[in-house]
């Protein structure tokens, strides 16, 4: 089967990690995680930035649909043992 390659940044919206340590930031093409207090004996205080240049770039591409699906299905799996 022929394919195009995906662009360099597919699948890198979202951050690759959610959990970090205190004063960590974890940078996606769009948003950024940045850990900015500890949990404790409850969950950690995050703080979530986003970069509209960026998203307003990622909804021109015509691959935004698949790579959109494919970094919401990582961030699920990656948040599904923190439940």
């Amino acid at each position: 089967m022929n394919r195009e390659p995906h662009k360099a940044c597919y699948g890198t919206m979202l951050p690759a990690r959610v959990e970090g340590r205190t004063g960590e930031t974890y940078r996606g093409k769009v948003m950024s995680l940045t850990i900015v207090a500890p949990g404790g004996l409850g969950p950690a205080t995050r703080r979530v930035d986003v970069d509209p240049g960026e998203w307003d770039d990622c909804l021109r591409c015509h691959e935004f649909d698949h790579c959109h699906k494919l970094c919401t299905a990582r961030l699920a799996l990656l948040t599904a043992g923190s439940l």
